[in-house]
């Protein structure tokens, strides 16, 4: 299947159309698609909702839930534990760029970006023949426009790797 395919194939599997994604902010966006439960339960739980549906012009690399389902068994349960806060908000920073960016401001090769979570390395981007992907995550649904920012989603939850 060719990477049009795969990307069609996915926004029609969110649900998502472009009028209802330029109605709603980042969460309502991701909660509307019915397949970002552990990533909007965990915001919730590190207490970055609020702040993902209000600050404008953020890029969010979404991993979907079947990518939250990829983790080793009871990862998701452990991060969600108050006490856990801490590992699970430099988590989802990692996932958060403070500007927006689409697919059609990338090069045919790879840049770095900066991402919330200052202390962990860049995020690695590159767009080829087969697609986008994040450092080892795939984006399998670009460009999904809200009213402060932009989603794409990957298969994968970014790790994030502290600096040198």
């Amino acid at each position: 299947m060719n990477t049009i395919s795969k990307f069609a194939g996915a926004i029609v599997a969110l649900g998502l159309s472009t009028a209802v994604a330029s109605a709603a902010n980042v969460v309502e966006t991701a909660q509307s698609a019915g397949t970002f439960n552990t990533l909007i339960a965990a915001a919730q739980a590190a207490g970055l909702a609020d702040t993902l549906a209000t600050t404008d012009n953020i890029t969010v690399f979404a991993p979907s839930d079947e990518a939250f389902a990829k983790l080793p068994d009871g990862t998701v349960e452990n991060l969600l534990k108050p006490e856990n806060k801490d590992q699970l908000v430099a988590i989802l920073t990692y996932h958060v760029l403070g500007r927006e960016l689409t697919s059609n401001m990338l090069p045919g090769n790879t840049i770095h970006v900066k991402p919330l979570n200052t202390s962990a390395r860049m995020l690695q981007v590159t767009k080829g023949g087969a697609g986008v992907t994040i450092n080892d995550a795939t984006v399998v649904a670009a460009d999904i426009k809200t009213d402060n920012g932009v989603i794409h989603v990957i298969d994968a939850v970014l790790i994030p790797v502290a600096k040198n």
